[in-house]
């Protein structure tokens, strides 16, 4: 065994449309349900506008970080840092607008084209997610998003064009972002499209189990759907499902703490793995379904196409880990998605998300046990409110800091003989939180002069973070 990474590794980092291209009208592109999302704070709740109203709210997304007009200098940044590959999405609506059209909008396909080109004169191969967060507005109104099988159809459309139009400069492809966030009712909006009546912040959405499960599964059929589709298209295609790993320990060794994060793990965790890598729904989700009355429409047909779409790669997001308790009076912590149990032996960020680099060590065992595929982690980072300061530096050493213990705890993985393919941190630029809106809570590699109201000239700055990570790639992960 060896410590070292391999010499293909993929070194990179990711980002999503909807948090960094802006241009949100330009060129025949629709509207999002990113679109409609204000910004927000950690203690403000981002809301959820039916109707834009430019002039009472501000929407992050609308310019973002302009990626749109300035693609080529970001990805010659990219390239200066070494990347060996680029984690983006297409946004939904550049493609079809409303979601439902059928024929698809040639400039939003150009813009991807010229995308591709830039990558490609730099050696960077992208990794595609298909769908991150960037499901057509118009869908919501029309069939309340994926709550619908017709989205099913409508996506593969999408699809068809997608793998038809850049087969031959696209390789990996990830069907949808953290699929996982529809076993929480956080999933609805971001994830589905799913607008509830009664629903109007982002963090206070109206549930009902049955539609969210219902999405979920329309999510797992058209992504084996889309599987097969791009094999059938181009069979040198890879396919990776992606999940947001919430990876969980018991509080104590008291057994009810123990059963509990065993439940939580598998429904948060290995259900959307079992679906997508293993082609069926597992024992214990069924069981569950029919403790908790949910009932939705699976059809044989269904059970085909999971069985034959199966994903041929595992990729992931880790941020932290958090802890389970069956005391109800215990410690809280917020994070990713779902907080937990506050964890007594780690820190946390101003955001009170709990750093664990030990926890990507396990979680990397804990899934290569599991599956036996290879792994790229796809998300990984630490969000913080850097300082520009007058000579145009950042000095955001704790970011450095976060990033380079995780790297250490992969290297132990990859001794342990996990198959580790790729590593795409988030992110690659900073860019729009997801969570909050939010432009100070800052991921990237390289600074953007934009605040959280909008205003700043968007010029790059690069961090230290980004000779850092120049020299860890440079290295291939030796110099840390």
């Amino acid at each position: 065994m060896s410590r070292q990474f391999p010499a293909d590794f993929f070194w990179g980092g990711a980002t999503a449309a909807n948090q960094l291209e802006g241009a949100w009208k330009e060129d025949g592109k629709g509207i999002s349900i990113s679109d409609v999302m204000t910004n927000g704070t950690h203690t403000v709740p981002r809301r959820i506008t039916p109707v834009i109203n430019e002039e009472k709210y501000y929407y992050p997304s609308h310019e973002a970080v302009d990626f749109y007009h300035r693609y080529k200098e970001d990805i010659a940044l990219f390239a200066e840092m070494g990347f060996r590959m680029f984690r983006l999405s297409i946004n939904w609506t550049r493609i079809f607008p409303n979601g439902d059209e059928t024929e698809p909008n040639e400039k939003g396909l150009e813009f991807y084209d010229n995308v591709f080109a830039e990558l490609k004169k730099y050696n960077i191969e992208p990794l595609v997610t298909i769908y991150h967060n960037e499901n057509p507005f118009a869908l919501t109104g029309k069939c309340n998003g994926w709550a619908s099988r017709e989205c099913i159809d409508y996506y593969l459309r999408f699809c068809e064009v997608l793998f038809n139009r850049y087969k031959d400069v696209v390789k990996y492809w990830i069907p949808f972002n953290e699929i996982n966030c529809l076993t929480t009712k956080l999933g609805n909006w971001n994830h589905a499209g799913i607008l509830n009546e009664g629903t109007e912040f982002f963090t206070e959405q109206v549930d009902d189990p049955d539609t969210r499960f219902a999405a979920l599964h329309h999510q797992f059929v058209a992504s084996a759907k889309a599987v097969s589709l791009g094999r059938s298209i181009n069979p040198d295609f890879h396919f990776g499902m992606m999940i947001c790993h919430i990876t969980v320990y018991p509080l104590t060794c008291n057994p009810d703490d123990v059963i509990l994060t065993q439940q939580e793990d598998l429904m948060r965790n290995c259900f959307s793995g079992d679906v997508q890598v293993k082609g069926c729904y597992p024992y214990y989700i069924q069981s569950y379904f029919k403790k908790n009355h949910i009932n939705f429409e699976i059809t044989q047909e269904d059970v085909n196409d999971l069985k034959n779409g199966c994903v041929d790669f595992y990729s992931f997001s880790y941020y932290m880990s958090n802890c389970i308790s069956a005391d109800q009076n215990s410690a809280k912590v917020s994070g990713n998605v779902m907080g937990g149990a506050k964890n007594p032996y780690l820190n946390a960020t101003e955001w009170n998300w709990q750093i664990d680099p030990k926890g990507l060590r396990y979680t990397l065992n804990h899934i290569y046990d599991r599956y036996g595929i290879p792994i790229m982690i796809t998300e990984n980072g630490l969000g913080a409110r850097d300082v520009l300061e007058e000579d145009g530096s950042i000095h955001d050493n704790y970011r450095i800091d976060y990033i380079k213990a995780h790297i250490e705890q992969m290297k132990e993985a990859i001794d342990d003989g996990v198959v580790l393919i790729g590593y795409t941190p988030w992110s690659a630029i900073d860019l729009v939180s997801v969570s909050t809106g939010e432009m100070e809570k800052r991921y990237g590699f390289i600074y953007v002069d934009k605040d959280n109201k909008g205003n700043g000239t968007l010029k790059r700055y690069k961090k230290d973070s980004f000779y850092w990570y120049q020299n860890v790639i440079k290295s291939n992960g030796e110099i840390l």
